[in-house]
């Protein structure tokens, strides 16, 4: 077991901080599409380095590693008890290590686990098979993407799409609504798994269970990867682009699978990935615990880019060639800066900045902050930290949704006099109306460029609230050339309101039957 739970901790290490190949591939053909001289396609460039980077330093690709969900083909005799043991203990080094964000938190009181084990935490799956090896899988799916899973009970009424039956074409409908609805919330470009069929339960086990096929294997199913086909090749005419900004490139991958269902009961469920699609796979000797081979293709033999040099020489003629004007902003921020902004410029922070995620919002609405937030910055993100003698480290701390605070956001905007937020996938119309009332602007990050933006963060300062746990708490941090674009302004204007309309007249194209 010492040998197996070695080979768990590698298995998490990987999975966390190096895409597999095939997702690389896919990340690059995506870029390889897209207008590099948009707000899209610097945002795949990013990702791109981003990607690099996390391998380079083994460091979280995204701060949010998700719940960890380990699928388990055993041979027959094979001890499950003591390989579950083995397993929770290399998570728990692993998130010492700074590999894995805390994420178990208590369902009723709140409270983080500090060690990714709780109730349900890990998710594992055991099945047995006549094999002699052990096939151990694993995902690392974040909340972003998993909070825009989706399920359809057919027939169903789909906006958009109209009457959505009980037949291929029915389901072809729900699998272009269910990428229309993510839009840029769930880090856009993303994969997609689909389960036909089952229950309520079985079905979204079986969505997920296709993000573990290679991206490049054919479905043995010919209407399925007719289905398949047919997805890739219209799912980014709806234009909702990478990051929800518009553009060419929306969907990276798409896998079907089916089963059988009760008569009374036809489900079509949705699993969306981010385009940090972390999953990985290993085989195990079952008699030494040690890994004999890893299932998918090591994410070092396929670049994501080019040199360092080339690199930011890229990203300066994208930024030359595209119309975006850019605005350097120190903390504290006058509302008269803020008036000044548009949507589509490029604002760079530098001075302090505060997260704040969920927790914090619900506080922040019946008491004071700890510190003056007047003309302050506000970051959605739970980065992943470590702490030695010297005091606490920025290892992950890329941004988090920000939907989730929509209830919360205006009056606290109002309450503090804060001047901008910082997230991903943009907020609604109340949001919206109180940065136009008060003067303040979202400003859109990329999503899963986690370590891309932890370059960016020079100091810790300090934090408040570590009851709340580490990517709940307030963490006052010193930041140089934090870039984020302008999506919604202190005018009434909301890029992610344009995107969706314009995505929702694009998908009304796709009412008519395909599959007869």
């Amino acid at each position: 077991m010492e040998s197996f739970e070695q080979s768990v901790y590698e298995l998490i290490m990987e999975t966390s901080t190096n895409l597999p190949g095939d997702v690389r591939r896919a990340v690059n053909r995506g870029k390889a599409a897209e207008n590099q001289a948009t707000r899209a396609g610097l945002a795949l460039s990013t990702i791109a380095c981003n990607i690099e980077m996390a391998e380079e330093q083994v460091s979280p690709i995204c701060q949010d590693t998700g719940m960890p969900t380990f699928i388990v083909h055993t041979p027959v005799g094979a001890n499950q008890i003591e390989m579950k043991k083995a397993i929770r203990s290399a998570m728990v080094r692993a998130t010492k290590e700074g590999k894995l964000r805390p994420n178990s938190v208590d369902s009723l009181t709140g409270e983080n686990s500090g060690n990714n084990l709780g109730p349900g935490t890990p998710v594992i799956h055991f099945e047995q098979w006549e094999k002699d090896e052990i096939d151990l899988r694993l995902i690392l799916k974040g909340g972003g993407c998993e909070n825009k899973n989706i399920q359809y009970s057919l027939p169903a009424e789909l906006e958009g799409l109209g009457k959505a039956g009980r037949d291929l074409d029915g389901i072809r409908k729900c699998i272009l609504h269910a990428v229309y609805q993510a839009q840029g919330q769930g880090c856009s470009a993303g994969f997609i798994g689909v389960g036909i069929g089952g229950d309520r339960t079985t079905g979204y086990e079986l969505a997920k269970h296709q993000l573990f096929r290679h991206l490049d294997d054919v479905n043995d199913q010919p209407e399925l990867a007719e289905l398949e086909a047919y997805i890739m090749d219209n799912a980014n005419k709806l234009g909702i682009g990478t990051m929800g900004f518009g553009g060419e490139v929306t969907l990276l991958g798409c896998k079907i699978g089916a089963m059988n269902r009760l008569p009374a009961s036809f489900y079509v469920s949705v699993a969306y990935n981010c385009w940090a699609f972390r999953r990985q796979g290993v085989l195990i000797d079952p008699a030494t615990g040690r890994i004999d081979s890893w299932i998918y293709e090591n994410g070092s033999n396929v670049a994501m880019s080019m040199s360092e040099q080339a690199k930011q020489q890229e990203l300066q003629e994208q930024s030359a060639a595209s119309s975006a004007r850019e605005v350097v902003l120190h903390t504290p921020i006058t509302e008269e800066q803020i008036r000044n902004l548009h949507v589509g410029d490029v604002v760079v922070i530098k001075g302090e900045m505060h997260t704040g995620r969920d927790a914090l919002h619900k506080y922040l609405m019946d008491h004071d902050a700890p510190v003056d937030l007047s003309g302050a910055v506000i970051y959605h993100c739970g980065p992943v930290m470590l702490k030695d003698e010297e005091g606490w480290h920025v290892k992950a701390a890329g941004p988090t949704t920000s939907i989730r605070e929509e209830p919360y956001q205006g009056d606290i905007l109002k309450k503090f006099g804060i001047r901008a937020v910082i997230g991903k996938g943009g907020m609604g119309a109340g949001t919206l109306a109180a940065l136009r009332e008060h003067g303040g602007v979202y400003l859109n990050a990329i999503g899963g460029a986690a370590q891309y933006y932890a370059e960016c963060i020079k100091k810790v300062n300090g934090v408040d609230f570590m009851e709340f746990g580490i990517p709940e708490a307030m963490w006052h941090l010193e930041v140089d050339g934090f870039a984020a674009i302008v999506t919604m302004d202190s005018h009434g204007n909301s890029l992610h309101a344009d995107v969706e309309k314009d995505s929702l007249a694009k998908l009304a194209a796709f009412k008519e039957p395909v599959f007869k």
